[in-house]
């Protein structure tokens, strides 16, 4: 750009930043840029021949918007984002109304000291096979944390009557992590709504946090990934170095008979398996599930041949620790809003994730995920 670099983030990031080529030339790229950079910028793609489109007009006048929930109390679904605060009393509320099904786990505490809770729903019994699910991993996913919400409730509410619901629960546990980095979700809400990673401070850098979904011990350090403290992809000082990961491998490692692991995130749109897992055919069981409700379109394929490298990943380190069926949803939107997916397509998201994963987890009687998970 004439030798003066404009502030800009991209997502996914481009090859010149990543490290490693996207999965397709002319693949498209979103680009946020800060106000006084935008002219600069169409001019630079104007010049150069790169059509583009503006998604969002005002990112700020977007951010605005969905952080109260009126409805988290009684049997109707949540259908707004939730605080941290409103996440934690409602996870509470389960537990005291469903104490035969829902506990809660405390599994450590936060570089801020905030603790980190699981919900265990569970029919009884002890080390029974189990699913682990998190969600909000990457703080500014605001709508996988209420999708985690929304899914919590909806376990409770159909576990009788859902005849694959109650199946899954029959056989194993289901362990969800709403909030899996607690520090940067308060900081979404407080100071930066736009805010991605942990809230870890480095000696000597001025730059705080570590991309807790580049911080695991899979290839850790490679390519897809920053040493720089200040980029969004940081990597951290070393694989585990970030209490929210370590309390999920220390939790993974003790239980022992993890079956599957899904790790929730926005957006996309995609179904993501480990750079090794190639059962693309029980992946598209899934996807179709997720199709299902309202057409929304899902790809699926792995991380490296469908968004770009990504070393330390959360879904690789539990590939590598036997953890077959291990997964990533990334959620809506395509782009249209982003991170910032208004309230009224929370529902619509969250159908589609329960599909999804009970498509991945679901018995027999569904589709072949579950079947290998009960195996």
């Amino acid at each position: 750009m004439g030798g003066h670099p404009l502030p800009i983030s991209f997502s996914p990031p481009p090859s010149w930043i990543s490290g490693c080529p996207l999965a397709g030339t002319g693949d498209p790229v979103d680009v946020r840029v800060p106000f006084p950079s935008l002219q600069p910028l169409k001019a630079h793609l104007e010049a150069n021949g790169v059509p583009y489109s503006i998604m969002i007009e005002d990112v700020q006048v977007r951010c605005g918007g969905g952080r109260a929930c009126s409805n988290c109390r009684g049997r109707s679904l949540p259908s707004q984002s939730l605080s941290h605060p409103q996440i934690y009393a409602f996870m509470d509320l389960l537990v005291a109304e469903n104490p035969n099904l829902v506990s809660k786990l405390e599994i450590g505490r936060s570089t801020e000291n905030r603790p980190l809770y699981v919900l265990k729903f569970s029919k009884g019994g002890t080390n029974r096979p189990a699913i682990w699910i998190d969600t909000g991993i990457h703080s500014r996913e605001w709508v996988t944390q209420a999708s985690g919400v929304w899914f919590a409730k909806k376990i409770v509410q159909d576990q009788e009557k859902d005849e694959g619901l109650a199946s899954i629960l029959d056989q194993m546990d289901i362990f969800l992590e709403i909030v899996t980095n607690p520090d940067g979700f308060v900081f979404t809400h407080t100071s930066n709504r736009m805010w991605r990673k942990t809230r870890s401070k480095r000696s000597g850098s001025l730059c705080v946090g570590v991309d807790p979904n580049r911080n695991w011990n899979a290839g850790f350090g490679g390519s897809g990934s920053s040493s720089s403290p200040c980029s969004e992809t940081y990597h951290g000082p070393y694989a585990n170095s970030e209490p929210e990961v370590e309390a999920i491998v220390n939790f993974v490692k003790n239980h022992g008979n993890i079956k599957a692991f899904v790790s929730i995130h926005s957006y996309s749109q995609l179904l993501l398996y480990p750079y090794g897992y190639t059962t693309t055919p029980v992946a598209k069981e899934a996807v179709t599930a997720l199709s299902s409700l309202y057409g929304t379109k899902y790809t699926y394929g792995s991380i490296i041949t469908t968004i770009y490298q990504a070393s330390g990943g959360t879904i690789d380190w539990t590939y590598n620790q036997g953890i077959k069926y291990s997964f990533t949803f990334e959620l809506r939107d395509t782009g249209r809003y982003g991170f910032l997916l208004p309230a009224s397509q929370i529902v619509p998201t969250c159908p589609g994730d329960v599909a999804g994963a009970e498509g991945h987890h679901a018995p027999r009687t569904r589709t072949p995920l579950l079947r290998g998970a009960e195996q």
